[in-house]
């Protein structure tokens, strides 16, 4: 591999789960007996500085343990399905064969359970970037944010190492992380910037500002949503629409049934499997 520009060199797309919900989360105002089968996406990307991952996933112990089962997770209209026995971010690693200390990095869009979970496996070990008015309502007016599905004992601990951003930051380099809030106070997704010596070029990934490729190509409202009118949350989707046509990338909805798997085995082909340590 020939000298590049220092930037990203491989995408994998992670699968961490599913989630069986009305497509009324992902699309406001569609017929209730519409459901989904979501993807729960992890992006992990390698740099010169080594392997950064975006979103974590589930926290499987939540899902595990009837009595928290219960607690989190009260409706049956959501319904969350691990893919295996054990951790899935390790689980996922394990199948491209790396280990879960080889992320020097982490990196979250929103606080949501299906996001935030896996943090645990991090907490202590690497840096963990998050917007700072994310953290803050997670933290805050207990018990208001569980409501909305963002639970204090998934990221409400002293051994993580936050850096909390206020707006636009650079995570790594060819990483950008840029505000959409609304569907959480502090949501943001990740411009990627892939290295000129893989072929340059790069994507956008909305991750929860747009679930579906709907929610992009027609500028529908999302479902899901903390504190704002659902008319708001088709800003932060122009705003990302923009971001990629200027730049020429392609914008990656978050939780696509049929983009997310389709994008996975296209990145496996574009990059190759990760050779040997």
């Amino acid at each position: 591999m020939g000298l590049g520009d220092g930037k990203v060199r491989r995408i994998v797309l992670l699968t961490l789960g599913w989630e069986e919900l009305p497509k009324a989360v992902s699309v406001y105002g569609s017929p209730p007996e519409l459901r989904l089968r979501e993807p729960v996406p992890g992006v992990l990307l390698q740099t010169d500085g080594g392997w950064v991952l975006l979103d974590t996933g589930f926290n499987t112990a939540l899902i595990r343990d009837p009595a928290l089962y219960r607690r989190f997770y009260p409706t049956v209209e959501y319904i969350p399905v691990l893919p295996g026995p054990g951790e899935p971010i390790e689980e996922s690693l394990h199948d491209i064969g790396i280990d879960v200390d080889d992320i020097h990095l982490v990196a979250l869009s929103h606080l949501h359970h299906d996001h935030a979970g896996g943090v645990k496996l991090f907490a202590g070990k690497v840096p963990v970037h998050a917007q700072r008015r994310e953290l803050e309502y997670g933290l805050s007016n207990h018990p208001e944010p569980e409501r909305h599905a963002i639970a204090r004992i998934d990221f409400d601990d002293p051994r993580i190492d936050w850096v909390l951003a206020d707006g636009e930051a650079e995570i790594a380099p060819g990483i950008t992380a840029v505000p959409t809030y609304g569907h959480t106070p502090g949501h943001q997704s990740f411009v990627v910037d892939l290295d000129e010596s893989v072929g340059g070029g790069g994507f956008v990934f909305a991750f929860d500002a747009a679930d579906l490729t709907e929610n992009i190509e027609h500028e529908l409202a999302i479902g899901g949503f903390i504190d704002v009118d659902p008319a708001d949350t088709v800003e932060p989707i122009r705003k990302l629409k923009r971001l990629a046509t200027d730049k020429g990338y392609e914008l990656v909805p978050g939780h696509d049934p049929h983009v997310w798997p389709e994008l996975t085995r296209a990145f496996a082909e574009r990059f190759g499997p990760v050779p040997p340590p």
